[in-house]
Formats: C-alpha cells, structure tokens, sequence
C-alpha cells in the first residue's frame, strides 16, 4: 500500500524531536518558541492562534499576543514541526517532525477531531496531477470533511 509508516513521537520525546529539528533547520529553540509548542502539542483537536496563545498566556502569567503566534506557527509549518488545517484556520504538532511528507487530515464536522493520515500513493497521484496540468506543487493540502466514528 501507500500509507507512510514512521516513529509517532509524544510527551517529552516529541519536544526533544521538535528541538532537533528546528535547530537542524539554521533555527534557535527559543523559550517562547518552546512554550507555544508545548502549548500547540497539548491540545487535542486543532487549534488556533488565538488558542494558544491564551493557553500561554495563562502558562506564562502575562499576555502573549496572537500575532507573535503566528509568525512562531509559521515557521513551525515551514520547518515540519506543525500542520496548518487549512480549513478550520487551525495548527496541530506535527508527531514525526524528523519525517517530511504531505499529509491527509480528516476533519469530523461534528467534534472538531481531525485525524492525520500518511499515504504517499494518494498524495503523489495529486502531485502528478497538478504537475500534468502545468501547476508546480508546492504544498498539497488534503482535507477530508465528514464524522468521525465516536460521532456517526
């Protein structure tokens, strides 16, 4: 099959693999940086800017804006420690930012769930395709809406 089989950090593992990789990347691993990531990786659905930075703010006892949010979740996008849900305008921690490949997320409209799937096969067919049509993929974005089976 197609799906992309790799180790699934958590915890204090995938802090240390986010570390890593951010710093492979030319990058500091600053303690803003390293509190908005802990915060992003806490949160059991996506969540926004505006989400985490009041879940720092309430960790750092000061406020933390958005905007400084989202530059830190735009460079985590570009260095694979997070994932942008395009659809819900929204950030989860990447679990294997040592691994970097597109993904598939399924979003349940009722709970807000969203499940990442690795399957090359289906996301090399939408790189060739766009290809095919003239179009120079740069970061396909597969979003699958429906509900999750705790929802069905």
């Amino acid at each position: 099959m197609g799906a992309h089989h790799h180790h699934e950090h958590s915890g204090k593992d995938l802090t240390r693999a986010a570390q890593a990789t951010l710093e492979k990347a030319g990058e500091q691993w600053t303690a803003m940086r390293a509190s908005i990531f802990d915060a992003l990786a806490g949160f059991d659905k996506p969540a926004s800017a505006y989400d985490i930075a009041e879940e720092v703010s309430k960790r750092e006892g000061r406020r933390v804006a958005a905007n400084s949010v989202y530059r830190i979740l735009d460079l985590f996008v570009t260095a694979n420690l997070a994932r942008r849900v395009e659809s819900a305008n929204a950030y989860v921690a990447n679990a294997h930012p040592d691994c970097l490949h597109d993904c598939i997320f399924l979003v349940c409209d009722s709970c807000g769930q969203t499940t990442h799937l690795d399957d090359d096969s289906i996301t090399r067919t939408v790189r060739s395709a766009a290809k095919g049509a003239g179009f120079e993929p740069v970061r396909p974005v597969i979003e699958v809406r429906g509900k999750c089976a705790d929802c069905d």
